[in-house]
């Protein structure tokens, strides 16, 4: 990895994580019964990444440097997703006693957020001549862990 892939992946990192912030700010007032940032936050990381992913194969219709996937589906999507949040926020419902929340967290993040990774991967694979594959080299398809 070169110092300028480096610098994509660090750039992306920062813009998605003030991303995350500012849309935590902004879902606050319907976040309480569940933390409906989150659970926004992480739907709307997992379409970008299935989308993105997908679109910009160096085999399809709009395909860009490595660098740049990096900077999205690592640096943006790691940054701006928040499954550590998630993961936290669920402790606490349950530690609250509020254990139908908790699962309720659970299964909507969960299964929402695999429906828009899907979803995304649909969509671009229409534009992208029905593209098979969204992550191309085995770095893409650990883009969440880099998440905070």
């Amino acid at each position: 990895m070169s110092f300028v892939t480096m610098l994509y992946v660090m750039i992306g990192g920062a813009l998605g994580s003030l991303a995350r912030y500012l849309l935590s700010l902004v879902m606050l007032p319907v976040s309480r019964d569940l933390p409906w940032g989150t659970i926004t936050i992480n739907i709307l990381g997992s379409f970008v990444i299935g989308f993105f992913g997908t679109l910009t194969l160096a085999q399809g219709r709009f395909p860009v440097s490595e660098n740049w996937r990096l900077f999205v589906m690592v640096g943006i999507c790691g940054g701006f997703t928040t499954f550590s949040s998630f993961s936290l926020q669920t402790l606490d419902l349950m530690r609250s006693g509020a254990m139908v929340r908790a699962g309720l967290n659970i299964v909507l993040s969960v299964a929402l957020c695999v429906a828009a990774v899907a979803l995304g991967h649909f969509v671009a694979a229409q534009l992208n001549q029905h593209a098979p594959q969204v992550a191309q080299i085995p770095i893409e398809e650990e883009a969440d862990v880099v998440d905070g």
